[in-house]
């Protein structure tokens, strides 16, 4: 059974930097090189949703530019629905500048352009898309107000709704209260429940507090560790990450999100094994350069698990 997932998100095009080193204040440095790809947290949940087998849609806005008309070209390439893509007239497309060091840290700067301008009656406009998914994903790259939108809109329709709170901000409460699965890392988790996330205890504690403020179910992301899960009805645990050389964390986590959507129930019965995908996934990430260009396909995943 395939997977159907719909991305509420942001398309930026990323321009990477890469530099031996983070510069400090005021200082001048030199890159080594340059290069641009399709990027965004949406574009790239998305996309590492639809390689690795979900059937995807789209749901989110693009200036009346280049830059935006190759924003959706490249979800058509990987057969992503696009049809709920706006165009917006009168802001330019969202981009990012990702600086990335020789250790395979990145720094990113985000303008989010169009990405903010998403109303909630355009999402209105696309209910009968949201409607038809088993899961509905989205993250703070587009306005709280769609996402709270989308979101209600989806738990009327019975669709399983995963938020992604990254960047790190304010919440609205009323977001957590029709979440069904939050998905921070350790620092955005601390962000959103004010518990400092440093071991099983901490994370068993942040689970409780999102649980007060709505959502039943958390999976902690904790970089090149692994993850934590806590669900209401299939206990918890931690899935250890798999041990490899990261050349370029851009896009990590996104691929984490996207793989584990194509792969869950929408009641979350089978999360560990879904965990595990999604860990072996955003290990191949990690090991190739830039943000879409390096999530791997069902088959990579598959390939990799029999290494």
């Amino acid at each position: 059974m395939t997977n159907q997932v719909t991305v509420l998100g942001s398309l930026n095009v990323d321009t990477t930097l890469r530099i031996a080193r983070m510069p400090q204040p005021g200082e001048t440095l030199s890159t080594e090189n340059k290069s641009s790809a399709a990027g965004g947290k949406g574009a790239n949940q998305a996309v590492a949703a639809a390689r690795a087998g979900a059937q995807t849609r789209f749901i989110g806005k693009v200036g009346n530019d280049e830059a935006g008309r190759f924003m959706v070209e490249s979800l058509k390439n990987d057969g992503i629905d696009t049809s709920a893509i706006v165009t917006d007239k009168t802001v330019g497309t969202g981009s990012a500048f990702i600086l990335l060091d020789e250790e395979g840290q990145n720094s990113i700067l985000v303008y989010g352009g169009s990405n903010q301008q998403i109303k909630p009656a355009e999402v209105t406009a696309v209910e009968a898309e949201i409607a038809k998914a088993d899961f509905l994903i989205t993250q703070f790259e587009t306005p709280q107000a769609a996402t709270l939108t989308a979101f209600t809109l989806a738990k009327q329709h019975g669709v399983t709704t995963i938020l992604n709170p990254a960047p790190a901000a304010k919440i609205d409460p009323a977001i957590l209260k029709v979440t069904d699965l939050v998905v921070p890392n350790e620092t955005e988790s601390a962000v959103l429940t004010g518990i400092e996330v440093t071991d099983v205890a901490s994370m068993d504690a942040n689970a409780v507090k999102f649980r007060e403020m709505g959502v039943k179910n958390l999976i902690i992301t904790v970089g090149s560790k692994g993850a934590y899960y806590n669900t209401e009805k299939y206990g918890s645990g931690f899935v250890p990450a798999f041990k490899v050389k990261a050349v370029d964390t851009t896009a990590a986590g996104d691929t984490f999100i996207g793989a584990l959507s194509s792969q869950l129930t929408p009641d979350l019965s089978n999360v560990e094994t879904a965990l595990v995908f999604a860990q072996r996934a955003s290990s191949l990430t990690v090991q190739g350069l830039g943000a879409m260009p390096s999530i791997p396909t069902f088959d990579q995943v598959q390939a990799a698990a029999k290494k």
